[in-house]
């Protein structure tokens, strides 16, 4: 493989019904840094069926060139011929760095799109950028430098991993919502549009979709929530919730929770922040009766302000938190939001 032959920071833009998820944004705030230090551009690869109006929503936020790869057989998500298309593209425009993100597409696609162009694929990343592989220098090994490095949790999230893809090209990596963050857009940006369509001929690997069924889901998006409260084992049960929704309805937030909450029925998959959760990034972060194991934090320790709640004055979770309370929450939760409720008469 001619590695200098592959050139350019790539993000695949994923689109849900012709809208782009957030996800594409976040990866190209990345990918802006990590070109940066690569002295090159960042291109993003939009694939779909009438999605070429949405390529300058891409260039706001900071896409260089947008490939788009427009075909009626990508009107809607499948895998064989979504990833016939990224791989055409890695195979014909030959990117140094690819980024997927680790949504439901993204996790289907971003494999099996390696696999067709034969490279490595480190899933859900939680940190990227370009260094020196190997990390230290080792006699006798040659140092390769402008390697991407990409660093996820492994081992059940008791320790962290950072590896490195030096001898094949592209480097490719899936990457959790909400752990990038995007740029300030730029009003106005126009995408550089390179148009590209390999051909795309059924065959018995192409699903037929028979229907389409979109259910309504009653819960919140967290990863959005500016304010989050969230619960862990601690709360005790299910019934009392109900103090972390009266702290929530005060200051306007949203009620989150741990793993252990959900595994115990108390709350919805939806809600679980953590590694095996979703990456949130408020601007406040209430942790009450979470105990602040390394699968949680992982998944909120970006929040701006983090406030816990724990009687047990050791618990880990006071070691990333700005603001700490130690005591008993069905006392302090109830003080608090009745505070916080007079404060905003």
């Amino acid at each position: 493989m001619a590695l200098e032959e592959y050139k350019g920071v790539f993000i695949f833009a994923e689109q849900v019904d012709n809208k782009i998820s957030n996800i594409a944004y976040e990866l190209l705030g990345k990918a802006k840094d990590l070109a940066k230090d690569l002295e090159t551009d960042v291109t993003a690869v939009l694939i779909g069926s009438g999605v070429k109006e949405l390529a300058d929503s891409l260039a706001v936020y900071g896409a260089d060139r947008v490939i788009v790869v427009d075909d009626p057989e990508l009107k809607e998500y499948r895998t064989e011929p979504y990833a016939h298309a990224l791989a055409s593209v890695i195979n014909e425009f030959k990117p140094e760095i690819m980024l997927v993100g680790a949504t439901a597409i993204g996790r289907d696609l971003g494999p099996r799109v390696s696999a067709r162009v034969a490279t490595g694929l480190t899933a859900d990343c939680t940190s990227l950028e370009i260094g020196n592989f190997p990390l230290e220098a080792v006699a006798g090994q040659e140092q390769l430098h402008n390697q991407l490095l990409m660093t996820r949790p492994a081992f059940g999230g008791n320790t962290i991993a950072t590896i490195a893809c030096p001898y094949n090209r592209p480097q490719m990596a899936t990457v959790r919502p909400g752990v990038m963050q995007k740029i300030a857009p730029v009003d106005g940006a126009k995408a550089n549009i390179v148009e590209f369509n390999p051909g795309f001929t059924p065959d018995n690997k192409y699903v037929e979709i028979l229907d389409i069924v979109k259910s309504v889901v009653d819960t919140v998006d967290i990863s959005e929530a500016k304010i989050l409260v969230s619960g862990g084992r601690g709360v005790g049960s299910a019934e009392n919730f109900k103090l972390l929704d009266e702290l929530a309805e005060a200051i306007g937030g949203t009620v989150s929770c741990s793993r252990a909450v959900v595994d115990n029925g108390w709350k919805p998959k939806d809600l679980q922040v953590g590694q095996t959760g979703k990456t949130v990034r408020p601007n406040v972060y209430f942790a009450i009766g979470i105990s602040g194991a390394i699968q949680h934090t992982a998944g909120m320790e970006e929040s701006d302000i983090i406030i816990a709640i724990n009687k047990d004055e050791s618990a880990p979770i006071f070691d990333v938190a700005d603001y700490g309370i130690v005591g008993d929450l069905n006392k302090i939760v109830p003080m608090l939001t009745a505070q916080l409720r007079e404060a905003v008469k």
